[in-house]
């Protein structure tokens, strides 16, 4: 079946491709396209279940008086209810921007489509013209992969052909901590910097955050930061072996320890090996601390 002409430009909104009844499974429920309308603006309403939550208000001017200018060039597509009215498949931000400039239509593609086509035509269509953020990509790939079951190679091939490996990346990060994934959401944060993250846990990633988003680190840095931080754990985790298998301490040298520590105000630690030898080990954690225990030492020895 032919498809109709549609307008210059309409295969920069949608590809080709999405028009063919081989698409997906389900367009075999789908009407053709119906002609363009002139539909008016209060007739019609965002999909609830669009993937894309965030319109930079700036931008939507800037489009809004372009449509004053211009008008609306390229016509949106839309999905009749069962109230009379006409949900938004693609093109939300071409109606918002339109109802800013004071029109009262807009032109539109009528469509009968299947909740899951549906879901498909807007996550394309925000995906080519780069308007999803990484979380409002992955909450796609979501319900795209719970919500109709498809599977990863089947997402992949959707959106533009990404491998399984690239969908189950993005889906991985709905596993950050919910300030992340709005640090993303608000563009304080971008994809490859938030990435690295997921392998910390929830308390190292609030601790680290705020330097992150302060200093404006790269991904390129957090992924040194991270690698040093591993190495940390590691050399801390063998220390806390090694010092597992050590033997106790004899009384004597607990006894004493904890004398000297009430006396300085200071942690300290006697060791001593097989031959009688040993060392006792007094830590300060700055200058002055170091001046303050020297000054009791000279004091304890004065008095003798």
């Amino acid at each position: 079946m032919a498809k109709r002409g549609l307008g210059r430009g309409f295969d920069s909104l949608i590809p080709a491709e999405l028009l063919d009844e081989s698409f997906d499974p389900t367009a075999d429920q789908d009407d053709r396209i119906s002609d363009l309308r002139q539909i008016k603006l209060a007739e019609i309403m965002p999909d609830p279940t669009q993937p894309r939550r965030v319109f930079d208000e700036a931008l939507l001017d800037e489009l809004a008086e372009s449509i004053r200018v211009h008008g609306v060039l390229q016509p949106i597509v839309v999905t009749p209810d069962n109230k009379g009215k006409y949900v938004i498949v693609a093109g939300e931000r071409r109606y918002r921007a339109a109802t800013k400039a004071g029109l009262e239509k807009i032109p539109a593609l009528v469509r009968t489509l299947s909740d899951q086509h549906k879901l498909e035509l807007s996550l394309i269509e925000n995906i080519q013209r780069q308007n999803l953020n990484a979380i409002e990509t992955a909450t796609a790939y979501l319900k795209l992969r719970d919500q109709f079951n498809l599977t990863l190679e089947q997402i992949g091939q959707r959106v533009g052909g990404k491998s399984p490996s690239a969908v189950s990346n993005t889906l991985r990060l709905l596993r950050l901590p919910e300030v992340v994934r709005q640090a993303v959401v608000d563009g304080k944060l971008s994809e490859g910097q938030v990435r690295p993250l997921i392998s910390l846990d929830e308390a190292q990633i609030v601790d680290i955050l705020p330097k992150i988003i302060q200093e404006e680190w790269s991904a390129r840095r957090i992924e040194q930061y991270l690698a040093i931080l591993k190495r940390t754990e590691a050399s801390d985790a063998a220390q806390q072996a090694a010092k597992a298998q050590r033997p106790a301490p004899p009384p004597q040298y607990t006894a004493a320890s904890q004398r000297f520590e009430q006396q300085l105000s200071a942690p300290v630690q006697i060791r001593g090996n097989r031959r009688g030898a040993g060392q006792i080990v007094i830590r300060f954690t700055s200058d002055d601390d170091f001046e303050r225990i020297i000054g009791l030492l000279e004091h304890t020895q004065d008095e003798k």
